[in-house]
């Protein structure tokens, strides 16, 4: 069986890369390979799933750092265990070590000195007053439409606890999600404490979001563009159709008013953005002999502005 590719060998980047870097690469390839725009090409599309692939391992930070760390290999299967001293700081009670799609925010010194310090001190004084308990972070990896259109997504908490996570509508990269109650169990009766889940939305193939409006490259016909007509266009709702108006060129862009994120709270619905790109297709004899034989009526230079120079 051929050993699986090097995530980091697939997207190109270096092994420190920033989580922008993974996704710019990301996005670069899956535009290059996408099935839509190489159709029957069984190349692409193979292409296009290992590039998929390795973005989502590259781009949850627990996984990506279990690769590093050679817990996984790069197709996500467990490697043979390696013991050290991290199995005794990470055994039982180490709520905040590795859970199912989340990766955990490590504790600083101070935390540690907070919380045990204060348990010791308050147990010699015989304290005994209801204590909340501490809140627990989480970093939660969100798919780019999972994020637009709102979902929920189980999460297994280290303990085996599971909680079903309710992505709202229009959630951004970064933002924080408080699940009341699901933190740290209080003492002597207290309250427990909040888990703080912090969002980051996966990077998409096709779609980029500006705040509530969304974009695309729209590749279209060379006869569409030159004739219009309607296309069918993918949006975070489902695929619509739409009208292409005659001569567009290369870069023209489209808008579909309330295609993009949905209204939430506050902010109404955004809008999509489709920037046309004209492809020419594979060689086509008529087409090439037409053109040779075609005097245009109204001849133009597209590169008359370059010419003139600055």
């Amino acid at each position: 069986m051929a050993k699986p590719e090097d995530p980091y060998q697939t997207l190109g980047v270096a092994r420190d890369a920033s989580q922008a870097q993974i996704r710019s690469a990301y996005r670069k390839l899956a535009k290059q390979h996408h099935p839509d725009l190489n159709p029957g090409s069984k190349a692409a599309e193979a292409r296009f799933k290992l590039v998929s692939a390795a973005n989502e391992l590259l781009s949850d930070p627990e996984k990506r750092g279990r690769f590093d760390r050679g817990e996984i290999d790069a197709s996500g299967q467990e490697a043979p265990p390696r013991h050290s001293y991290r199995e005794h700081a990470e055994a039982a009670g180490g709520r905040r070590y590795g859970a199912h799609g989340a990766q955990p925010e490590s504790w600083s010194q101070a935390d540690i000195d907070d919380m045990f310090g204060s348990m010791f001190t308050d147990e010699a004084r015989g304290d005994t007053r209801p204590r909340r308990g501490h809140d627990e972070r989480y970093v939660l990896t969100a798919a780019f439409l999972d994020a637009v259109n709102g979902a929920v997504r189980r999460l297994t908490l280290p303990d085996g606890r599971t909680l079903d996570v309710k992505i709202p509508v229009g959630t951004t990269d970064g933002q924080v999600l408080r699940l009341r109650g699901q933190g740290g169990p209080g003492r002597h009766g207290g309250p427990a404490g909040d888990a703080l889940i912090e969002i980051r939305v996966a990077a998409h193939p096709l779609f980029v979001r500006d705040g509530q409006n969304i974009s695309l490259e729209l590749p279209v016909r060379l006869s569409e563009a030159v004739l219009g007509g309607p296309v069918e266009i993918p949006t975070p709702g489902g695929v619509v159709r739409m009208r292409v108006p005659p001569h567009s060129d290369t870069g023209t862009e489209l808008r579909l008013r309330g295609r993009g994120v949905p209204a939430h709270g506050t902010l109404p619905a955004g809008d999509l953005r489709a920037k046309l790109r004209v492809v020419i297709g594979r060689p086509d004899a008529a087409l090439e002999a037409f053109l040779r034989d075609w005097k245009p009526e109204h001849d133009s230079d597209p590169r008359a502005a370059m010419e003139e120079g600055p």
